[in-house]
């Protein structure tokens, strides 16, 4: 393809939306969601797509690079703020591919993949400390010098323009936007009583959390606007439905929009802002020229947590299945922590309506987009994507687009899921927090063995009955591990 042909990609992926949360796949959501029924009305609705983590920041590290985060200095868990940049400075990703082609690139919302900050001259601290760090103490943030310019972010790793957060906009600290290398205002105040499971943290004065998606999305709509000639790479990610899911973090207009709460309330608001962007591509004339994606990070939460709430779901659930029928939630090794909504409309290319059942991974859009622009990943780039262009084309193919998906959980569980097989290992329980919850792998533990065909919701552990497909799955997660790579 020449330039002139080239499409515009749009990525939009929420903060923990669940593959209940989204009407397309699940008639029985409390939750309107027509800008994404309609994309996937005028697209393809992937039904067996999954986040690399089933947490944060290593899903967004896997999406730009194309790489299981695992591999980096970042095992398990995520980043809580002040951590440094996680995407190493020689890396390829997507953006600074895409830029290779002549492409124009943004990334708008929230970014929660390391800054580097610097402290105050009186102030000495180990930036380089093992990952991660956990809760910020209110020392650092103090001596945190907040005017001096921030590096490792999103333009030192191949986006043309950056708004945005360092980490999570409602939940983690410094609470500010930052418009390219410096904070639109400086966080100046310590506001130490946070929303409800909110951390407390620097904060700008005139920041309120119920504020962050909408001037996200503005600012998407304003990008958007201002794109010409040029192709356009916009990666897109909103705060919402990301806890603290209580009515204070909602935006007044988005308040009682569902049937499910606050939580379901910000799941609406993350379709009103993919509403923003289809309306923006319309209005400018560019729907035809654009490849849209909407997906989330890893799987949802079970609902509102309820202040105090103790025993086996200290959530207000609303009668909504956020993660549909399968089996967990957030965090979880389970399918519930990392199987996705993924849809994707590119008109005209794309056929309408359209479903596919591909096992494909957040990590493929590297390759993807390498085919779309017909250039090579090299060898040292992009270990862990594969190209799903066919799928998105409705091609038949003779094998299937990628051998096999390695998942991980918040706790460092993994899994590998190989056909119609899924291995987990270390553990017989979950691998994270929500309820029930679990901690990392054990050595000597019993692991999880199900059959996804004809078992798709993970209730009859196949483990002990066939060692043979454990060994075999084993084998193949080692080699990865090994070889450094699993793209096919």
């Amino acid at each position: 393809m020449d330039n002139q042909k080239l499409p515009n990609i749009v990525f939009i992926m929420a903060d923990d939306m669940g593959y209940g949360d989204v009407g397309c796949y699940n008639p029985d959501s409390k939750i309107p969601t027509p800008n994404m029924d309609q994309l996937a009305q005028e697209g393809i609705r992937f039904t067996d797509a999954h986040s690399p983590s089933a947490v944060c920041t290593p899903t967004r590290y896997g999406v730009l690079t194309g790489r299981y985060c695992w591999r980096s200095r970042l095992k398990r868990g995520v980043l809580y703020g002040y951590e440094p940049a996680l995407i190493e400075p020689d890396r390829l990703t997507v953006p600074s591919m895409l830029k290779k082609s002549g492409y124009n690139t943004a990334c708008i919302g929230k970014w929660h993949l390391g800054i580097g900050f610097s402290t105050k001259p009186e102030y000495d601290y180990d930036f380089d400390a093992p990952l991660p760090w956990g809760n910020a103490k209110r020392e650092l943030e103090e001596n945190i010098d907040f005017h001096a310019p921030l590096t490792g972010g999103p333009t030192d790793i191949g986006f043309d323009y950056f708004y945005g957060t360092a980490g999570c906009p409602t939940c983690q600290p410094p609470y500010g936007f930052i418009e390219n290398e410096s904070f639109v205002e400086i966080p100046s105040e310590y506001r130490g009583e946070p929303d409800f499971t909110g951390r407390p943290g620097m904060t700008a004065p005139s920041w309120h959390h119920k504020d962050a998606d909408p001037v996200i999305a503005q600012k998407a709509v304003e990008y958007i606007d201002s794109q010409a000639d040029e192709p356009f790479f916009l990666y897109m990610t909103p705060s919402a439905p990301h806890e603290p899911c209580v009515e204070e973090v909602v935006p007044e207009f988005a308040r009682g929009q569902s049937d499910a709460g606050p939580r379901g309330d910000l799941v609406w608001l993350v379709d009103w802002m993919v509403g923003e962007v289809m309306q923006a591509l319309d209005r400018t004339g560019k729907t035809d020229d654009t490849l849209i994606f909407v997906t989330s990070d890893n799987g949802a939460l079970p609902g509102d947590r309820i202040k105090g709430g103790k025993g086996p779901m200290p959530y207000n659930i609303y009668d909504h299945k956020s993660c549909g029928d399968w089996r967990g939630y957030k965090a979880h090794i389970w399918e519930g922590g990392h199987r996705e909504p993924l849809i994707a409309r590119w008109n005209g290319v794309i056929e309408p309506n359209t479903e596919s059942d591909a096992l494909v991974c957040l990590t493929d859009l590297m390759e993807t987009c390498a085919a779309i622009v017909e250039t090579d990943v090299p060898d040292d780039a992009g270990q862990d994507s594969c190209n799903i262009l066919p799928a998105l084309l409705g091609q038949e193919t003779i094998r299937p687009l990628r051998e096999a998906i390695v998942h991980h959980s918040s706790n460092g569980v993994f899994s590998i899921r190989h056909n119609e097989w899924k291995l987990v290992i270390g553990t017989e329980g979950s691998g994270g927090w929500p309820p029930p919850s679990d901690g990392g792998p054990k050595p000597d533990s019993p692991g999880q063995l199900y059959h996804i065909y004809d078992d798709p919701y993970e209730t009859d552990n196949q483990w002990s009955n066939r060692p043979e497909i454990v060994q075999k799955l084993t084998n193949l997660l080692e080699k990865f591990e090994q070889e450094g790579h699993s793209r096919m």
